[in-house]
């Protein structure tokens, strides 16, 4: 029989596991793994059906539709025909998944390769005395599908961060100001249903005729995708961040009245604390909007990236350019979600919600 210090102890461990798991739900919940938290209660020791039922509405249930769709997927392709061949089903589209990886791996070891002969040549270069002769060039091999992908990412985050810096202070001097707010509410009224197929072509024009040194790192076509960006990604943030605003405790700013705080610190302890959550809330619809308006602005402005992967699969035609531009349809998919999960897991970690 186990003693009853034994007995003690192990509920002690017990105690301090269910309560390390579910201040860490919160977390697992915003990253996308709320799944694990059952499994861990169940590992911890509690009610093995409850946790069961548990599983099943966040894991079980999920996986079902998923493999659902696949199935369907993998049935009913084969038999749509296409001037390129019949859709591609699940199998092929993993295949050329790894085939484009492959690739990635191979355009990898050409510029090791590059940078090593390089580093060799100027090495002897060195030894005979020829100092001068010394180069660094750049490698200028073709991006893979996983380079495009980080362009993509790049692109968008430039364009977001563009579209933060100009919607939130705006947002918080519409809320404060209902003169401000008036002025600038039908500006929001008529480009907020705006395409970025409209929005292309000016930027394109103004970009060219300003942009005119651009920098190695940053195309003139990557400007353009992230200004494009910026404008059809803007309005979330702002309306959010203005709505949040103007919805503080009016005694809260009462407060900021009497004891006579400037504008910059009323802004800082009493405004944006409060309005976060709305703030976050349109910055998770923003970067939204700005990963789906990126596709479209790449492809038209040829910026190198998913959006130009998917239009050059299409122009390109080959056998396999329907199961490429299908992995890049999923790619997008899946980063939309991780870049969605992130915005969570900040707004949980910067707002009063995460501590509730």
């Amino acid at each position: 029989m186990a003693s009853p210090h034994s007995a003690i102890q192990t509920s002690t461990i017990q105690e301090k596991m269910f309560s390390f798991i579910n201040k860490s739900s919160s977390w697992f919940e915003a990253f996308g793994f709320g799944w694990l938290v059952p499994i861990f209660k169940i590992i911890a020791g509690d009610n093995v059906k409850e946790q069961m039922n548990e599983l099943k509405k966040v894991l079980f249930i999920p996986l079902a539709g998923i493999i659902l769709f696949v199935v369907a997927w993998g049935i009913l392709a084969p038999k749509v025909q296409t001037s390129l061949g019949t859709i591609p089903g699940p199998v092929q589209v993993w295949q050329e998944a790894g085939n484009l990886w492959t690739a990635h791996k191979r355009e990898r070891s050409k510029e090791v390769a590059f940078h090593e002969r390089v580093a060799k040549r100027n090495a002897n270069f060195i030894a005979t005395g020829k100092e001068h002769k010394v180069k660094h060039p750049a490698y200028t091999g073709k991006a893979t599908y996983i380079d495009q992908i980080i362009t993509s990412l790049f692109t968008v985050g430039l364009g977001f961060i563009i579209a933060t810096a100009i919607a939130v202070p705006l947002g918080i001097a519409a809320g404060l100001s209902k003169t401000v707010n008036g002025a600038i509410n039908p500006l929001i009224q008529i480009f907020k249903p705006v395409s970025p197929l409209a929005w292309l072509p000016i930027v394109t024009m103004i970009v060219s005729a300003t942009y005119v040194d651009p920098w190695s790192f940053m195309s003139k076509s990557l400007v353009v995708s992230a200004v494009t960006v910026t404008l059809c990604s803007m309005w979330p943030t702002l309306i959010n961040t203005s709505l949040g605003v103007a919805s503080i405790d009016k005694d809260l700013m009462n407060v900021g009245k009497v004891l006579q705080l400037p504008t910059y610190k009323t802004i800082t302890k009493l405004v944006l604390p409060s309005s976060l959550p709305f703030i976050f809330t349109g910055l998770r619809l923003s970067l939204g909007v700005g990963w789906m308006v990126l596709i479209a602005a790449e492809m038209l402005a040829q910026n190198p990236g998913l959006g130009k992967f998917v239009w050059d699969e299409f122009q390109n035609g080959s056998s396999k350019s329907l199961a490429k531009i299908m992995v890049a349809v999923l790619t997008i998919g899946i980063v939309g979600f991780m870049l969605d999960r992130l915005m969570f897991a900040l707004q949980r970690a910067f707002t009063f919600s995460a501590n509730r």
